[in-house]
């Protein structure tokens, strides 16, 4: 099933490529709100990723139909559920939409400090004598904030790190991240990089700008092989809009407000992109 979704992606790209040379309406958005069901994503002191992803997404969907009529918004999950990334991909390729953008949020993986908790008396030859006993902390709290946005590459440096911020520490292997070493990857990157990686930029820049201009940190627009962005044959996105471990970010991603502002800078960079791929 992979398989042929992302082929069929790569006839859809070549199809979108010549679309794209005489110029496109912008009528199609898919919103994907990472994770969801059996999958919570990054976790923090009291809420968890899937949640506030699926929030932001029905934010930002309520305002994109409500500003601009001559589109249509359409969702990877509405609800708490998990759709598979063959199924993200698939919802957006037959809908033939224009752009897919996928919400999530970030997570360090913490700091681990060791603290004497006691001693105890251990035997040394015909001595007893005392040793210190320590326990190992995993502090997961970050000063780390501010959004990113990243479009489809593959970058090896720092991937399993990265990884392991937001899935925990037991993370194996990438979720979600692309083999490399499988030909079609590369023939995957290749033909999205032809058709979509500068558009794709293009609108994660604006989507970052207007992040910096409500006065977030703005930690700039990256490439890392990602499948949800690689099965979808359109420009597309993953923004990840702060630091759930973080607890002053944490707060305000759990906020009406915050979730509202998040929505509205999204929103603003979708529309500058729109307007400026439309002329």
């Amino acid at each position: 099933m992979r398989i042929k979704l992302l082929l069929l992606g790569l006839v859809l790209i070549s199809h979108q490529q010549l679309a794209f040379s005489a110029g496109k309406k912008i009528t199609k958005i898919v919103l994907d709100a990472g994770h969801g069901g059996h999958d919570a994503g990054a976790r923090g002191q009291y809420s968890n990723e899937k949640d506030l992803t699926l929030a932001i997404a029905l934010r930002l969907g309520k305002i994109i139909r409500d500003s601009m009529k001559e589109v249509q918004v359409l969702y990877t999950r509405t609800s708490d559920i998990y759709p598979t990334l063959p199924e993200r991909h698939e919802i957006a390729n037959r809908a033939n939409a224009d752009l897919f953008i996928s919400i999530h949020i970030n997570a360090t993986p913490g700091t681990y400090t060791r603290e004497m908790t006691g001693y105890k008396t251990v035997k040394h030859g015909r001595k007893r004598v005392k040793t210190p006993v320590y326990r190992t902390i995993h502090n997961r709290a970050t000063q780390a904030n501010g959004t990113e946005t990243y479009v489809l590459g593959l970058h090896r440096n720092s991937q399993k790190e990265d990884a392991i911020g937001e899935y925990g520490e037991t993370v194996t292997q990438e979720p979600g991240l692309m083999n490399e070493n499988d030909p079609q990857t590369a023939i995957i990157i290749a033909q999205y990089s032809q058709a979509f990686l500068s558009r794709s930029v293009s609108l994660g820049s604006k989507i970052q700008q207007e992040f910096a201009n409500d006065g977030r940190k703005d930690m700039g627009v990256k490439q890392k092989g990602l499948e949800v962005l690689a099965g979808s044959a359109m420009p597309g996105v993953l923004v990840e809009c702060g630091f759930i471990n973080n607890p002053n970010e944490e707060a305000y991603m759990n906020s009406e407000a915050g979730q509202q502002q998040i929505a509205l800078a999204i929103y603003r960079g979708i529309k500058a992109y729109k307007a400026e791929a439309e002329r």
